[in-house]
């Protein structure tokens, strides 16, 4: 690491560099995939939260206005699968950023489903943060390596699309 990401990554909070310091060093490895990849999300989605909080967004938030700044207007449904996100957790993240402004949704052409779409607030919100996230992303490639980086993306979206084939 560069010293001046050093130095950046010094002047993170302390569940941020707790959360690097966990990136640093190996952990025992788990007999369970599924416990391993729980607990390294963990360690990351606290890098990228702790970095967005200037921002007044998590990572899950922050996640869900860029998957709509992406694609523009979607459906609840379509949002799930694209997320591999439950209904009710779905609905949970989304209605708090729909009390702060940040989306709307509305009923589509079926009364069943639900659209949703970024406002011009939303729109703002996300631009405003992708900073913070680029922090966040910078400091786990660094960490990780950036061929290694590349490999564990590919392999994360992978592992994700499992899902949609049982």
């Amino acid at each position: 690491m560069a010293p001046d990401e050093a130095n950046r990554a010094d002047s993170r909070g302390p569940r941020a560099r707790g959360a690097v310091d966990a990136l640093k060093t190996s952990l025992l490895v788990l007999p369970c995939g599924c416990a391993n990849l729980r607990r390294a999300a963990r360690a990351a989605s606290q890098v990228y939260d702790e970095e967005l909080r200037a921002a007044g967004l998590t990572i899950a938030q922050f996640t869900l206005l860029q998957v709509l700044f992406q694609f523009g207007e979607i459906t609840q449904g379509g949002l799930g699968r694209i997320l591999v996100l439950d209904s009710t957790t779905l609905t949970r993240t989304l209605q708090t950023l729909q009390k702060r402004g940040w989306i709307r949704r509305q009923a589509g052409e079926d009364r069943r489903s639900r659209h949703v779409v970024l406002t011009r607030a939303g729109r703002s919100r996300f631009q405003r943060a992708i900073p913070a996230w680029s922090r966040a992303q910078r400091l786990l490639r660094a960490r990780i390596g950036r061929r290694r980086w590349k490999g564990l993306m590919e392999e994360l979206s992978r592992i994700a699309s499992v899902q949609s084939r049982s």
